[in-house]
This record gives C-alpha cells, structure tokens and sequence, in this order.
C-alpha cells in the first residue's frame, strides 16, 4: 500500500480529537474512523495497533505544538535576555493554549502512560528528545538558564497551561502576569556589573 501521509494526518488528527474529547478509553480504530468520516478499517491500514496509534498521535502532536520557522525568526535577531526569555514562554503557551484539543490529548497520553508501560515507553523518549532540543536551543541562543531551569519551566508551563485548559484558580491574573512572575522566580537574576 503506497503510504498517504495526507491520509495519515487526517486520521491522527481525528485521533487527537477523539482522544480530547472521550479519553483514552474512547480511544479505538472505530472512533478514529468515525471522527475522520472514513470508512470502518482505515485507520488499522496505516495503524496497525493501538501502540501505532500512540505512536502516531505522539509525533504528530510534536508536529502541531512544534513553533513555526516564522515564530522562531520573529526573535531570531533580538538580544538574549530575560525579556526575550520571557517571550519565547509566551509563546509556547500560547501555542499549547491555542490548540487546546491538542494539548489535552497530550495530558490524556500522560496520565494513560502512569497505566500503561507502552505508552510511558513513547513518551518518555518524545520528552527526553524535547527536553534535550529545549536545552539546546536555548544555550545556543545564549539565553539565560540552563538544563535546571528549564526543567523548571517545564514543570511550570504544564501546570500553567493544565490551569487555563481547566478551571483556572485566578482567571483574573493574566498569563502574561503569571509567565512575568515565573521568570522573575525561576531564572537567575542578572549578575550586577561593577
């Protein structure tokens, strides 16, 4: 069978909405085909087992809350700082926030995979290969913060972005004030110049 890689998003995508919608218990081949409006059986073609289907789900959730070259680019040319720091968080957030159906797949695989060892073998190489692409690009970027902290943003971000996907415990506090206030505490102060 020539592989359809239209087909292949589609099908993931419809997998992703399942998946946000009922959990991963909702999560089957008949769902994903339901979802998709495809006929019964063609998400087993490109996904033979529940475990592909993880698999695929995984990556292309990398795919839709991966930054753009043109998100990159917009800060590409300005001076490291805890400011620009700061920005790129927003970013992520906003991105984790704005494909919400997404990023609740991605709490559903995570709380599936602390029941399931296949799917916490998934993920935890997907978050070993971000996490060390987070650290790279930030000290290449000469940005401050090194692997500790950002560990600590991550731990942050997902506590952050859980928060406004759910109910909120201060909507009144802007994400902006809350992402202003992790960096402030999470991030080393600047060394004074003497």
């Amino acid at each position: 069978m020539a592989r359809n890689d239209e087909r292949r998003r589609l099908l993931a995508d419809a997998a992703i909405e399942v998946l946000a919608r009922e959990g991963a218990r909702g999560l089957t081949h008949r769902a994903v085909d339901r979802a998709a409006d495809v006929p019964q059986g063609t998400s087993s073609n490109y996904f033979a087992s529940r475990a592909d289907l993880i698999a695929g789900l995984v990556d292309r959730i990398g795919e839709r809350l991966g930054p753009t070259p043109d998100d990159l680019a917009e800060r590409a040319g300005e001076p490291p700082s805890r400011a620009l720091f700061a920005d790129y968080l927003r970013d992520i957030v906003r991105r984790l926030t704005g494909e919400r159906d997404v990023t609740l797949a991605l709490f559903e695989l995570r709380l599936e995979s602390t029941r399931r060892p296949e799917v916490a073998a998934v993920l935890r190489e997907w978050q070993r290969t971000a996490f060390a692409a987070d650290v790279g690009f930030n000290t290449a970027a000469g940005l401050p913060g090194g692997a500790r902290e950002i560990a600590a943003f991550h731990y942050a971000i997902d506590g952050l972005v859980l928060d406004r996907l759910t109910t909120p415990i201060d909507p009144d506090t802007s994400t902006d004030e809350v992402i202003d206030a992790l960096v402030a505490g999470l991030l080393p102060a600047p060394a004074a110049s003497g």
